[in-house]
């Protein structure tokens, strides 16, 4: 008869997307999981601020890849429909150009007569290139990011081997756009994405235009209450799932016995434990909390790391409505090559940069009181730049100059609640690694095995998962990274044995 192993407490630190992911898997799978969080709230970057009536989401707020999201549910055999309300947005969102002003359609439809009123001819390039993104996406999304990266050998798959051609790995996301399209306008929408994925679009693999397909295919969506109803959808699965959650605990120290986690200490509590996964920033585990003997990595290793970006955000609450602003609202009225070289190739301050609103009081009435707007305003900068209440300030009149020119309305009296966010509040609340917002940037030498290991090298019981480890960046690569952690603990440290 099998027998039970001591391989069933399991300490997951950090209750962000992927730590929540991978509480909920392996508490599915039989372990006894404490889930620690630093913060008062789950969530991780993904947590809210209220102040006077308005509720803000203070990171993510783009829902894109749904299948993801439907997915992580449905291996509980649940649906999102038993935890939010989704919406398709329509339009999905809006982009002020120099000289005018475009909308998203959701229909295909629709989006293949805006790319033909642009560009003549474009609506049959815009297909062809929908096809190849859904083929990197398909291949991409449910044979690659699921797996662990710990060898080559996971990737000797015939129809991957067959298809890394076609993946565009080793063409450029700038040459492949620039194949398919002409007119600036529809240059810089089909490579905003990569603004957030890590390096200039000359940098960064053509086999990204699958966040394409994600954007303009499957659409942009918006959970009813912002994108922190997913954490509480998780969170309540979680709990049901029996994982304890601590929160307000700071993780401290690790106790040590047999080159293995025996317990995680933190500001309160010691909990004892079999197995660990690091869900915090990779590097301040690494480099803070354990010693040097144990570290996976060394200063240089981290320091050569390309980082995505940071951000500057404001939160906005507005005593009144803002016309021409929808949902999502993006600012590309300046340079765009000039902007990202300022984040990736000489990092600075930007100089004219573009930046981004969301306004979620546009299609949910739950956020900002009746006749009100909750703004989240972000410019994307470098991460490790310096960050002043100064330099805040002078982004702050451009982006009121911006806002008050675009919607015809007085906004600087109108503010009734205003609170910013950079380098140092992630620093604080996350321990990001030089104050980064999105993780590691998605180049090619920064991909599957070429990311820092989900595994720790010198400790058996010692995982981790999140935005700095594989898949990479974003709300639904967290989502695969816990679940790609679970899995491998099932196989490393199985709860039974003979």
């Amino acid at each position: 008869m099998p027998t039970k192993n001591f391989h069933s407490r399991v300490v997951v630190i950090g209750a962000g997307f992927s730590g929540l992911s991978c509480s909920c898997h392996l508490a599915k799978m039989g372990y006894k999981v404490t889930l620690i969080e630093k913060n008062n709230q789950a969530g991780g970057r993904a947590r809210t601020y209220s102040d006077k009536g308005f509720t803000w989401d203070m990171g993510p707020s783009w829902y894109w890849m749904p299948d993801v999201f439907e997915k992580f549910f449905n291996a509980f055999d649940k649906q999102v429909s038993d935890y939010y309300q989704l919406d398709r947005l329509d339009p999905s969102y809006r982009i002020k150009f120099k000289n005018d002003t475009i909308d998203i359609p959701a229909s295909m439809q629709e989006l293949e007569e805006l790319f033909e009123s642009i560009e003549p001819g474009s609506s049959k390039k815009l297909q062809s290139f929908l096809r190849q993104a859904k083929y990197k996406y398909d291949v991409g999304v449910k044979k690659l990011v699921y797996k662990p990266s710990r060898s080559l050998l996971e990737f000797i798959d015939i129809r991957l081997l067959l298809g890394l051609l076609k993946m565009d790995v080793f063409t450029s996301i700038a040459k492949h756009v620039r194949k398919h399209f002409k007119d600036e306008r529809l240059i810089q929408l089909m490579e905003f994405p990569i603004l957030f994925l890590g390096a200039t679009a000359d940098n960064t693999p053509a086999l990204y235009s699958l966040m394409n397909y994600a954007d303009l295919s499957l659409g942009t969506w918006y959970p009813k209450g912002g994108m922190n109803a997913v954490v509480k959808g998780m969170t309540n699965l979680a709990n049901e799932l029996g994982v304890e959650m601590k929160l307000g605990e700071e993780v401290t120290s690790f106790s040590y016995a047999d080159k293995k986690v025996q317990a995680v200490n933190t500001s309160m509590n010691s909990y004892e434990c079999d197995v660990v996964v690091a869900g915090a920033d990779y590097h301040h585990i690494d480099q803070h909390i354990l010693p040097k003997e144990y570290q996976n990595y060394d200063k240089k290793y981290w320091d050569s790391r390309v980082l995505a970006p940071s951000s500057l955000l404001f939160y906005l609450g507005v005593d009144k409505k803002l016309p021409n602003l929808e949902h999502h609202t993006l600012f590309f009225d300046e340079d765009f090559k000039q902007h990202a070289s300022e984040i990736y190739e000489n990092p600075q301050w930007p100089n004219k940069p573009l930046l981004y609103v969301s306004a979620t009081s546009k299609t949910d009435d739950t956020v900002a009181p009746k006749g009100q707007e909750n703004l989240v305003v972000l410019i994307p900068v470098a991460p490790d730049i310096e960050d002043t209440e100064e330099i805040r300030e002078k982004y702050y009149e451009l982006i009121i100059q911006k806002l008050e020119s675009f919607t015809g309305e007085s906004i600087r009296d109108h503010i009734v609640s205003k609170t910013s966010y950079a380098h140092k509040e992630f620093i604080e609340d996350y321990h990001s690694f030089k104050g980064n917002a999105y993780g590691l940037a998605n180049t090619l030498l920064q991909t599957a095995i070429l990311k820092p290991s989900l595994k720790n090298k010198k400790l058996k019981n010692l995982f981790y998962t999140g935005q700095l480890t594989v898949p990479g960046p974003g709300v639904p690569p967290s989502l695969i990274s816990g679940e790609v952690v679970a899995k491998e603990i099932e196989k490393d440290f199985p709860i039974f044995s003979n």
